[in-house]
């Protein structure tokens, strides 16, 4: 009996580990290729790198049936012991535990399922056949992206949007070099601090003249703080990969129509505010003002 304790024991304990891994092999599928796996054959990398991960966890399998056919079968019916009556509780917090017993029973069984499938599909998939075919394919001439360029074509292109808008008070900082921060002033009606990363705009806060510089502090006024929120979706309506230059340009011109955030009324009502506040909404292709009700 003693003995039969501590093989469950143990079988406990490597059902832990099986857990651990198995959210370390999905964790791995999701995040999918990534910088850590370099340039050259990162396919593979990657492929290697999964099987690994399916070859431990089938491991922790082999481990736990292992130790449960060392268990001492039971003569007669199986006997769930005091956890039968873990059903017939009358405390709310005790009354799932046997149904959460019964589904980690399932769960291991589809977990032993589908790492033999998985792992049937990686063995047809030899690793060597694609290294081979990844070697021999003829290279491609790899684009520069837009996330590493030069720092002059970054200073171009603000010097540029400086030039563009006049009435547009552009600072420009590199606390992450080579990637720079401007801070693009709208008059006396309120500041923007936007992050680039490469020739892509990367993070946008707007805030008041008073306030600090802090790229990650929101703004204390409401009114700025919705700007700042359609400053994000602005972001990624203009966001062109292919095109970084005009995506940026198109995104200053229309930040630049929040000059009259306080002057203009709203295209739909006629009203100056709504809920207190002003029209915080600039139209992405007419640059046309409207409260966040009305557009």
């Amino acid at each position: 009996m003693e003995r039969d304790l501590e093989q469950l024991h143990s079988a406990l304990n490597y059902l832990k580990v099986l857990r651990s891994n198995v959210g370390q092999v999905f964790e791995t599928v999701s995040n999918g290729l990534g910088a850590n796996h370099g340039e050259e054959g990162k396919e593979n990398k990657f492929m290697i790198e999964l099987q690994e991960l399916l070859t431990t966890v089938n491991n922790n399998l082999r481990d736990i049936e292992t130790t449960v056919s060392n268990l001492t079968t039971p003569t007669g019916p199986f006997n769930l012991g005091n956890t039968s009556y873990l059903s017939q509780e009358t405390t709310q917090e005790r009354q799932a535990l046997y149904s959460q017993l019964v589904n980690s029973y399932r769960w291991t069984d589809k977990v032993r399922d589908y790492s033999s499938l998985a792992g049937n599909i990686l063995a047809t998939n030899s690793v060597s056949k694609t290294y081979k075919t990844l070697s021999t394919t003829k290279r491609r001439k790899t684009q520069t992206s837009n996330h590493n360029v030069p720092p002059e074509v970054i200073e171009s292109l603000i010097t540029s949007i400086d030039r563009l808008f006049p009435d547009v008070t552009i600072t420009a900082s590199r606390p992450f070099a080579p990637n720079p921060i401007i801070q693009a002033s709208l008059g006396r009606v309120l500041k923007s601090i936007i992050a680039f990363k490469g020739l892509m705009i990367e993070w946008v806060v707007v805030k008041a003249h008073s306030e600090s510089n802090d790229l990650w502090t929101e703004s204390r006024y409401r009114v700025l703080r919705k700007v700042t929120e359609n400053c994000h979706a602005a972001m990624c309506h203009f966001h062109s990969p292919t095109m970084p230059e005009l995506a940026v340009r198109s995104f200053m011109h229309w930040f630049h129509s929040y000059n009259t955030l306080f002057s203009s009324p709203c295209k739909r009502c006629g009203n100056y505010l709504h809920s207190n506040l002003p029209p915080t909404w600039r139209d992405l292709r007419t640059l046309e003002p409207y409260h966040e009700d009305c557009k």
